[in-house]
């Protein structure tokens, strides 16, 4: 039991103390992660986490921000700090393969926005992280050739959840404090949940998404992966923001953390639609409920809303996103149809049956439900649900030959993510317990457009309640 040897993940304030104190140097740490990506990919189930890493990129990076420390000038907070990034961002020199077998046949040769951002802040980019296939699912299963399925560091032989799954596996795994994600449909809060670890999703524009594939352009958001709240409001702080190629979030208010390390939560109205919250397993909502509570006992009060139209927000969001990646994927879908994973095929072939009309319909529903929350936001500062209605789904020895296609579970642990890509709105996940079985539980919290700060601000306080942090079974101490 962790409990008693008080573990707890190594984050980017632990790197800094090493690397301010002399006590190692991001040149020894890089060397670190280089023995360990060996070891993980070769242990009995590997690991897949990071799908591409090159050994002298990585010594480059660790290098320059060693002289960096050594000449006292170093960038930002995340000098020095490893990272990965989806497989769905232009990472130089890597395959922009997207999860697939036939995407990104030459190496890139341009970043993308946020690795060029976290390249100017001297953080040491390990490699890209294993995905879904194009995104396509939320279990993290892609049994193809050049991915593999990763596993859970908490249970090995369950899923990650998806689609952002090697970046929540190597952050939980202790590969790096911090990875980037893509969030269509609860992409990086999913797999953060399922891994224990804090996932933000940014409102819709916020962080530049210029160099993913644009799979879906009205519901993708990117977002830090993170071991904590703290952590995830540094990565924040540097990659938000307006990017000219980006044309999304150009009208975007200042990115602040204003009022995030309040000593309370006092003035804050919490919003519930209890109906709503509570259509999860026993277990996630015991611990859920408890949640709430601990909020209220620092000050803030908890007022019942009701969310309308979920369902017809359920069906809209599908609706939208799949229209939207078998628009652009229709030269795929023609051409790599035999290539894609049998799940991909099914995905994109029932999204061949949507209709404009249908996407139409989608849309007005959008600007409904955008109104709705207007109004929701009047009277509350964010909206509380659990982040999954279940933990981590098991990995069945099929799954790893056929891969896995399961719609009822896509839909389900989707239940609370869609109303924030559906609508643009930031949503956090932050783990707060663990299921029976030792899995990982988590809590989530949604609020207006462009105020991620009071969402910090609450997720630092939910980290208090969990009062044990449980070590992965699979965790490499790169520090140590």
């Amino acid at each position: 039991d962790s409990a008693s040897n008080g573990f707890s993940f190594k984050g980017i304030k632990d790197y800094l103390d090493c690397y301010r104190s002399g006590k190692l140097t991001p040149s020894e740490v890089a060397k670190n992660i280089i023995a360990v990506l060996e070891d993980c990919n070769k242990s009995t189930p590997p690991l897949r986490a990071i799908v591409q890493w090159d050994q002298e990129q990585i010594m480059l990076m660790a290098e320059a921000s060693t002289a960096r420390y050594r000449n006292k000038c170093t960038l930002s907070y995340l000098d020095g700090i490893p990272v990965c990034l989806k497989e769905e961002f232009k990472v130089v020199p890597y395959h922009h393969r997207v999860g697939t077998v036939y995407l990104g046949t030459e190496p890139e040769t341009e970043d993308a926005t946020v690795a060029k951002r976290l390249r100017e802040a001297g953080a040491i980019i390990i490699g890209v992280s294993n995905m879904h296939e194009l995104g396509t699912g939320t279990t993290g299963c892609n049994p193809n050739r050049y991915h593999k399925i990763p596993r859970n560091p908490y249970k090995p032989n369950h899923f990650t959840g998806g689609s952002s799954s090697g970046s929540a596996a190597a952050v939980a795994a202790g590969l790096c404090p911090m990875a980037i994600g893509t969030d269509g449909g609860g992409s990086v809060r999913i797999p953060a949940s399922f891994c224990g670890v804090v996932g933000l999703k940014g409102t819709f524009g916020r962080i530049s998404c210029h160099g993913s594939l644009p799979l879906s352009y009205s519901t993708v958001s990117a977002g830090p992966i993170c071991t904590s709240v703290a952590d995830a409001a540094i990565v924040y702080s540097i990659l938000a923001g307006p990017d000219p190629l980006y044309p999304y979030g150009l009208k975007q208010p200042k990115a602040t953390l204003s009022g995030m390390c309040a000593s309370d939560l006092k003035g804050l109205k919490l919003g519930v639609d209890w109906t709503f919250f509570e259509a999860c397993d026993a277990e996630v909502l015991s611990i859920c409920e408890k949640a709430v509570e601990h909020l209220q006992s620092l000050g803030a009060s908890v007022v019942e809303v009701s969310l309308p139209e979920m369902e017809e927000v359920r069906v809209a969001h599908v609706i939208c996103i799949l229209s939207e990646m078998r628009d652009f994927l229709q030269p795929d879908f023609n051409k790599h149809f035999q290539e894609m994973n049998l799940e991909t095929q099914a995905n994109l072939a029932l999204a061949s049956q949507f209709t404009a009309l249908d996407y139409i319909t989608a849309n007005r529903q959008r600007t409904r439900s955008m109104r709705f929350l207007q109004e929701i936001f009047t009277t509350v500062n964010c909206i509380l649900t659990p982040a999954v209605p279940c933990t981590a789904p098991r990995i069945f020895e099929s799954d790893l030959l056929t891969g896995s296609s399961d719609m009822t579970f896509a839909v389900r642990s989707m239940r609370f993510m869609q109303l924030a890509n559906f609508t643009g709105i930031p949503g956090l996940v932050v783990p707060v317990g663990y299921s029976t079985a030792g899995l990982p539980i988590s809590f989530q919290v949604m609020a207006k457009w462009w105020d991620e700060a009071v969402l910090l601000r609450i997720g630092l306080k939910l980290e208090q309640f969990r009062y044990q942090t449980k070590k992965p079974s699979i965790y490499y101490d790169i520090l140590a």
